[in-house]
């Protein structure tokens, strides 16, 4: 008995612990200063795949930071992407509805940002290249399609709550992945006409997309600092919340293993 239990400490002892470190990275794109937050478990050895993970209009927040967590212990790279710049980090509605309406009012300008985004990602030592998803909520949901549907290189993309539009459908036939779209069924900010035109737009292209749809689910279903009033187009849903990000991992499990 007293060799069992000695053996049991050793191995003990020698068991290393996962740990999800995360930094503050700083990184640019062309002129402007951009600083975004990676995370990772560096209890695993060996190269991982990469999550860019892109936020809503209120830019790089606590919310970001907790899903960059989140992935990390998944046993993922996750990069919060700053797609409004270092300092930027808007203060209310008012303010992010302008940051929001000068990259969405600028598809040209939001890809390449997120591109620059993209490449920072590439850029962390720990990350295997050949297994790249991309993610966003609301605003950053918009982002990630624009991001694929540029072209990039990505395994998967998944949108959360966010619009579905786009000035270019034609350039789905660019994307390289699979397509995930999380949406709330009843979400007043992305009308029943943009989601048909969503899934037309997938379908012309051939691209491997999914659409789902939660019942009773509004905008921002995914974020518990939307409230709990769905009558005002913005709420928290846990039971979305919860299969949605399900529903992501399954994907990911699907695109991102190794091969």
């Amino acid at each position: 008995m007293r060799t069992i239990l000695l053996a049991a400490a050793v191995l003990a002892s020698t068991s290393v612990e996962a740990k999800v470190v995360t930094r503050d990275v700083e990184y640019r794109h062309g002129k402007v200063t951009l600083e975004g937050v990676v995370g990772f478990d560096d209890a695993t050895p060996g190269k991982k795949a990469g999550v860019l993970v892109i936020h809503e209009w209120t830019g790089i927040n606590d919310y970001v930071r907790r899903r960059v967590r989140e992935l990390a212990a998944l046993g993922y790279v996750a990069f919060a992407a700053d797609i409004y710049g270092k300092g930027v980090r808007p203060k209310n509605r008012e303010e992010a509805a302008a940051q929001a309406k000068r990259y969405k009012g600028d598809r040209a300008l939001l890809r390449a940002r997120a591109a620059a985004e993209l490449a920072a990602l590439l850029k962390q030592p720990q990350v295997d290249a050949g297994r790249i998803a991309a993610i966003g909520y609301c605003f950053g949901g918009t982002t990630a399609l624009e991001l694929a549907r540029s072209g990039a290189a990505l395994a998967a993309t998944v949108s959360f709550h966010g619009n579905l539009d786009t000035p270019s459908p034609e350039d789905a036939k660019r994307i390289k992945g699979a397509v995930l779209a999380l949406h709330g069924a009843d979400d007043p900010f992305v009308p029943a006409k943009e989601v048909l035109a969503f899934e037309e737009e997938m379908r012309r292209a051939k691209v491997d997309w999914q659409l789902v749809a939660y019942g009773g689910a509004v905008h921002s279903f995914t974020n518990p600092g939307s409230g709990s009033d769905p009558t005002k187009g913005v709420a928290y849903d846990a039971r979305a919340d919860r299969r949605s990000w399900e529903a992501m991992k399954a994907l990911f499990a699907a695109t991102l293993a190794p091969r």
